[in-house]
């Protein structure tokens, strides 16, 4: 490749930005308030921390495996591609639909609130969903150029505008009553801190995508470490001062009241009705942009694992020359994003993405010596998404038993799955052979 055609180090790092500041934060932050209430900003740091271990792994593993696979060829490495790695390849699979799903519930959060189609915002909001769905489908069939060109520009549109939210946030705390709520007293207990961390870990993912870039990315050694924690660092500063900004303008109840849309609801008090407007325009380019960006990389992630021969052949099939686990993946989305709450859909994704960083981390502690990795950081770091995905499905079994049952259904399917797949396979290999 021509140097001109290599991923700088500022291409790689809106890579992970991107991939992070999609539409996890318009969709969660809301859930997140009502969880941690005034300890809110300590929860984003808490699943902040978890992310940038995780990042430690992913850029060493990266290094020595770089391959557009990213996290599929890292959990191969370290597991083979027996059923284990088939499971967990499979749950990264469905945990992109289930990002699609959160992604597409924020936009039809957010879209009622510039136009109304029947009065009924329920309705609306199926609406809405279906149709954003629909449309980055029909981009993703048309041209995948379309596709990283709406990226590009809706990753400087969400950080110009998050960033003037954060700098007329800071400077409408001063003398705002609001601000008490930022206390200690009005934190809810450390596990419930580091629960709501847990839930709206799904707000961190993404920064795994530079991984999947890494065989372009222009001097690797220094330039792929960098990307990894230069944007996980600056994601983590960004949430916890949206976090404070937020919980500091808006009282409880009406950050209540607004949980689905509540960015928008903050930036009124700062410029009136013009920043609602400003902050849902924002919410809506983000979202569709992360839908539309997602759509792909979650049908690239089922052709590799057919090519992994992980999930049947048939996934590498073409149709209206895209892989057919693109439409699967869109049916899918669909049925999610329709029938499952914002709580649910947050829990099924940040458990079954804690899980996957669980055993990426793990993996990086077993291929220590090979990737030059220290083993402490990198069992540290599974070993806290281990306790992060365990305390959030405790947590949550008390208040979302239907979150938490479909977490666990959809890991257990994924294994399910590979298992029965790969027994099929070694009848079929047995039976030809004694054919011979």
């Amino acid at each position: 490749m021509k140097q001109k055609d290599k991923v700088t180090l500022t291409d790689a790092i809106a890579i992970g930005i991107g991939g992070m500041v999609g539409g996890g934060i318009f969709a969660v932050l809301g859930l997140a308030v009502s969880l941690g209430k005034g300890g809110t900003p300590v929860a984003f740091l808490f699943a902040g921390v978890i992310a940038l271990f995780t990042a430690y792994s992913f850029s060493k593993l990266s290094l020595v495996f770089p391959d557009r696979g990213g996290t599929v060829r890292f959990v191969n490495e370290g597991f083979g591609t027996g059923v284990f790695s088939g499971g967990i390849n499979n749950v990264l699979w469905i945990s992109y639909i289930i990002m699609l799903s959160l992604y597409a519930s924020a936009f039809g959060s957010y879209a009622p609130n510039l136009i109304s189609i029947t009065g009924e915002k329920s309705i609306d909001t199926h609406i809405f969903i279906t149709a954003v769905i629909l449309l980055a489908t029909l981009i993703n069939y048309y041209s995948l150029k379309v596709v990283g060109k709406i990226e590009s520009v809706a990753v400087f549109i969400k950080l110009f505008i998050l960033l003037a939210f954060i700098g007329l946030g800071i400077y409408g705390l001063f003398g705002n009553e609001n601000v008490a709520q930022l206390n200690p007293s009005n934190w809810e207990n450390p596990i419930q801190l580091l629960t709501a961390g847990m839930v709206i870990f799904v707000a961190y993912e993404g920064f795994e995508l530079i991984a999947n870039a890494v065989p372009d990315i222009a001097n690797p050694k220094k330039n792929v470490p960098l990307a990894y924690f230069i944007s996980v660092g600056f994601v983590v500063f960004l949430y916890i001062i949206i976090a404070l900004v937020t919980v500091g303008s808006l009282p409880f109840d009406a950050i209540a009241k607004a949980k689905d849309y509540v960015l928008a609801a903050a930036s009124k008090p700062m410029i009136g009705q013009i920043g609602f407007t400003i902050m849902t325009i924002a919410a809506l380019i983000s979202t569709f942009s992360a839908i539309n960006a997602t759509i792909y990389g979650g049908s690239r992630v089922s052709y590799e694992l057919s090519q992994d021969d992980e999930l049947p052949h048939a996934f590498t099939d073409q149709l209206w020359n895209k892989p057919i686990g693109l439409l699967i993946t869109v049916i899918l989305t669909l049925i999610a994003a329709n029938f499952l709450n914002l709580e649910s859909i947050s829990t099924s994704g940040s458990a079954g993405f804690l899980l996957i960083f669980a055993v990426v981390n793990y993996v990086g502690f077993r291929k220590a010596k090979k990737i030059n990795a220290n083993k402490i950081i990198t069992l540290s770091g599974s070993i806290l998404c281990a306790i992060a995905f365990v305390t959030l499905i405790i947590q949550q079994s008390n208040s979302n038993l239907l979150g938490v049952g479909i977490s666990l259904g959809i890991i257990v399917f994924c294994f399910l799955v590979e298992w029965i797949y790969k027994k099929n396979k070694t009848s079929e290999k047995n039976k030809k052979r004694k054919l011979r």
